[in-house]
């Protein structure tokens, strides 16, 4: 047995057969445990005290290491405290790490930590070029007790003392060599050179393998920041402006004013029908602006009643209201540095209409059940197919909101005033399902003519159903004029009637006849008139029958454009 195992296995016997000390949770605590634990027995006189003493050292100065190195994922820095701790803890100082370039094959020094502190250094070895290059060439621990009386030792960095010894020691990852450690002891050569070398290569052991999981980290961060740019490049593709579909002249002057208005953070107030492509116009401004690298965030503002969508748009704090588990982010929030896309927004309360006022005024709200003002920097895209400025003159949309709103107005025109642009959408959105559908579909002549002669009052949404319709009805992928067909209620020439039974004098007290409201043939607008027709055109009622809010059939009567009958 070698005399330094012998003082390893005396340590941990000593180590072992002392009292237990007080569980402590403090991780000094337990560095100082280890000391106290290895030095409750020295060997005797005519020992190895010496080697024991430095073993303790040592021992400390690798639990140090290992706190440093599991504590940070920024590789430089955490090279440069583990440098720091060899000198302070362990009596090796001028440490010098470098580390492998794939590219070039050459070392690169990284850090290097002498009596004085921390320097900068851009040495660079290649294979055989000094002592760091030595190990470049063959991986293996070089110790010198003398560093001055090796004739291949370059010095490159001027911080090696000629006189005290020196160790270099390969750093491998998986058994490959990525960088070298090299030190070198504060005291002339002791006899215990080959105990600190094995010391140096336990530290260049923990930081492979601290090197090997800041590598895997690396690299995903690139492969992520690789993907993001990707899919900014594929978005900024779909949505930019040359690649938007519509040549008629007034598209035209739509594509070139949201063109103009994109480079700024000027609010935008999108109208026009249901269907228009109000949302592409959105998604056009914000990934052609200079917030296009952070996030555009959408919200339906009819889609969800007004105790929802103050939460959803201002977020709340835990214990707000019930099942407020957890504190969460509004979309203000979310889109913070971005851009909030206001989808309907003619369709809110009045009350809500007062909050909103102030975050597009002052940029600051609170969450819902909190206290602190949160500010933001958001920019404001709404949208709406209504007539707003009817809309105030009748009181139910404040005036200073819509002034706030109507900074930047954008009209798109309906389908039936840009006929000459049907060919062309039809064509992408065929290509469009196409893709979906794996195959290649066309439309004839005779069809082309069809859909011109149509008024479109859902516009290019209504087009897009018609044709994948007739795509799904197409045995051969060709589309000819049997398949346009139209089945909403305004264009059928014989209507099916509705299973239900028109109110006469009072319509609340008529008895409500039954109805079968999932029946798979009735499109939306048919069950929604039949909910209507069987609850006497009390919306409240038809939004029990179909399952929804009073609002959320409010707004489906607006964009089907069902005409309420009244009594």
């Amino acid at each position: 047995m070698t005399a330094r195992a012998a003082v390893w296995r005396r340590s941990s016997n000593s180590a072992s057969t002392a009292t237990p000390s007080k569980k402590n949770n403090n991780e000094n605590s337990m560095h100082e445990h280890i000391i106290h634990s290895l030095s409750d027995e020295c060997p005797p006189p005519g020992g190895f005290c010496r080697t024991h003493e430095l073993n303790i050292q040592l021992l400390a100065a690798l639990y140090a290491v290992s706190r440093v190195l599991s504590r940070s994922l920024d590789f430089n820095e955490t090279l440069r405290d583990v440098l720091r701790v060899l000198h302070d803890e362990a009596g090796l100082t001028r440490g010098l790490i470098s580390v492998l370039d794939p590219e070039t094959g050459k070392l690169n020094i990284r850090t290097i930590y002498t009596p004085e502190g921390p320097i900068l250094d851009d040495n660079q070895y290649g294979p055989g070029e000094g002592i760091i290059g030595l190990i470049l060439e063959k991986p293996r621990t070089i110790k010198l007790v003398r560093v001055a009386d090796e004739p291949r030792f370059l010095n490159r960095t001027q911080i090696y003392s000629p006189e005290l010894p020196f160790i270099a020691v390969p750093i491998k990852v998986g058994g490959d060599l990525k960088g070298v450690l090299a030190v070198q002891p504060e005291a002339p050569e002791d006899g215990l050179l080959e105990e600190r070398a094995q010391f140096v290569e336990m530290v260049s052991n923990l930081i492979g393998q601290s090197l090997s999981l800041s590598m895997a980290v690396a690299q995903e961060k690139s492969s992520l920041l690789e993907e993001r740019d990707l899919l900014r490049r594929t978005v900024r593709h779909q949505f930019g402006f040359d690649s938007m579909v519509g040549r008629s002249a007034v598209m035209r002057r739509v594509f070139d004013q949201a063109r103009m208005v994109a480079k700024w953070n000027t609010t935008v107030l999108i109208r026009g029908e249901t269907g228009t492509g109000k949302e592409l116009i959105a998604n056009a401004i914000h990934y052609n602006s200079p917030r296009a690298r952070n996030a555009l965030v959408k919200l339906n503002c009819a889609a969800l009643p007004e105790n929802l969508l103050e939460s959803e748009l201002f977020g709340h704090e835990r214990g707000a209201f019930t099942g407020a588990v957890e504190a969460r982010k509004g979309r203000f929030e979310q889109a913070h540095g971005g851009t909030l896309f206001l989808d309907e927004i003619g369709e809110v309360s009045a009350a809500f209409q007062a909050k909103m006022l102030r975050i597009l005024q002052e940029g600051e709200f609170e969450r819902v059940g909190g206290s602190k003002t949160i500010k933001v920097d958001v920019r404001i895209i709404a949208a709406t197919h209504r007539d707003l400025e009817t809309a105030v003159e009748m009181g139910d949309f404040r005036e200073d909101l819509f002034y706030r709103l109507n900074v930047m107005p954008l009209f798109l025109p309906p389908l039936r005033e840009r006929i000459e642009d049907i060919p062309e959408i039809a064509r992408h959105l065929l290509t469009k399902i196409g893709n979906d559908q794996k195959r290649k579909l066309k439309l004839t002549d005779m069809a082309n003519r069809r859909l011109a002669s149509h008024e479109w009052p859902g516009n290019v949404r209504e087009l897009e159903n018609c044709l994948e319709r007739a795509a799904v009805l197409s045995e051969d992928g060709n589309i000819d004029v049997d398949l346009i067909r139209f089945p909403s209620v305004r264009e059928r020439t014989s209507p099916r009637p509705l299973r239900t039974v028109a109110p006469t004098v009072n319509p609340s007290s008529a008895p409500i006849p039954e109805i079968d409201i999932d029946d798979p043939t009735l499109t939306e607008k048919e069950r929604v008139i039949a909910a209507l027709e069987q609850a006497g055109w009390v919306q409240a009622k038809a939004a029990r029958i179909l399952g929804m809010t009073p609002r959320q059939i409010a707004y489906r009567i607006q964009t089907l454009n069902i005409e309420v009958k009244q009594f």
